[in-house]
């Protein structure tokens, strides 16, 4: 086992965003040597890494290049060059997860006929290469309304997601292909972080509820442990397990799943990277996601998952009538109730429904940390300087 502490091995990080900025306080905490790469030089990471590089991260040389000044590679974004990570893995660098890994998951499409394939329990849908296809389908009555549409590739944070009730819906989406798949009753979303380090040690943390904003159609809470019954978080945990073996990814895998009616678990969509569901682990878990996705890619022994204290989370998106220098108005007063913490991600600029921050509210009773979590979304505003 190599030991990474305090020594000249450099860790590379694809993607200068706020998970890599909250992966870098384990780095730090580690003392491990990191190099990152993103193509904005307000980059949330730049404060906190060794080495900070502007560069595309769709740009075949330009990863291949900063890939190669590292000694295991790794991503807190999926819209990076595949084909750059294939190649540096030809050349024996380590990439965890994995060029294959990430390219089964960068294309929703591909990533639905896998679970097809794997036979892992998923909503019914059909993959078209076009919104022609798709509009032929439904004149057809080969596919019906109401449905949710899905962009194949580039969708994050609720974009490249539609649900289409009637013909009007269809207008404004692109030509792309996409997938289009039947709409599920559901009880609850949930999530399960899967972890698994080089030589195969899986871990999984207990599984999450991710409350959505209505409108924004992001996640607006996210409580752990999930309230549910024993027997469908176990039931969740397992088809997480399985996921995570039929991806063989390395790293983290957050797995999103809808829990039906009746009880049944369908898997929604994968994230081979930590993951906003998991950030409640910072402050509430006994090895939080970040440093857990560090050990997994290091192939060190991995840490325990389960939970010190009920923990809820509630994203700090920039208000929707606001737009330029951030202000986070009322901060001081949340810092007063208690069990709360918030994190400032380091966005300068704010814009409607932009991912700020975000605040987590610990408490041994669930229920009244997510009465907590409430006020704290009712005092709190992300506004731009007047």
């Amino acid at each position: 086992m190599h030991n990474y502490f305090s020594s000249d091995f450099k860790l590379g990080i694809l993607g200068g965003g706020q998970l890599g900025k909250m992966m870098l306080y384990d780095t730090r905490k580690y003392d491990i040597k990191t190099y990152v790469l993103d193509p904005s030089t307000e980059a949330p990471c730049k404060i906190a890494c060794d080495v900070f590089e502007q560069g595309d991260l769709m740009d075949f040389d330009t990863v291949v290049n900063f890939g190669r000044k590292v000694d295991v590679l790794t991503f807190e974004i999926e819209l990076v060059n595949v084909d750059a990570l294939e190649k540096l893995e030809s050349e024996g660098k380590k990439v965890y997860p994995s060029a294959a890994t990430l390219r089964k998951i960068q294309d929703k499409g591909v990533q639905k006929q896998f679970y097809a394939e794997k036979e892992i329990p998923t909503a019914d849908f059909n993959v078209f290469t076009s919104k022609t296809d798709l509009t032929k389908a439904i004149a057809k009555n080969e596919w019906q309304y109401p449905f949710v549409w899905k962009s194949c590739t580039g969708g994050y944070d609720g974009k490249g997601v539609s649900v289409i009730r009637k013909e009007e819906d269809l207008t404004g989406l692109p030509e792309a292909s996409c997938i289009a798949e039947k709409m599920i009753p559901f009880k609850n979303e949930l999530a399960v972080i899967v972890s698994r380090n080089v030589s195969g040690e899986v871990k999984t943390y207990p599984v999450v509820e991710m409350e959505f904003h209505p409108e924004a159609n992001q996640v607006e809470y996210v409580i752990c442990p999930a309230r549910i019954e024993n027997h469908v978080a176990e039931k969740a945990r397992a088809i997480a397990t399985k996921v995570s073996e039929s991806f063989e990814h390395v790293g983290l895998l957050a797995v999103e799943m809808f829990q039906t009616e009746e009880d049944e678990i369908l898997v929604n969509e994968v994230a081979p990277r930590p993951h906003n569901s998991g950030h409640y682990s910072i402050e509430a878990s006994f090895t939080n996601q970040f440093e857990q996705h560090l050990r997994a890619i290091l192939d060190l022994p991995l840490g325990e998952t389960e939970s010190k204290v009920g923990g809820v989370m509630v994203n700090l998106v920039g208000d929707e009538n606001h737009e330029g220098q951030v202000h986070y108005q009322n901060i001081e007063k949340i810092m007063q109730m208690p069990g709360v913490t918030p994190h400032i991600y380091g966005k300068k600029q704010t814009r409607p429904f932009r991912k700020m921050g975000h605040v987590t509210i610990v408490n041994k009773d669930l229920s009244e940390a997510r009465k907590i979590a409430e006020e704290v979304k009712k005092e709190i505003k992300v506004i731009s300087k007047s």
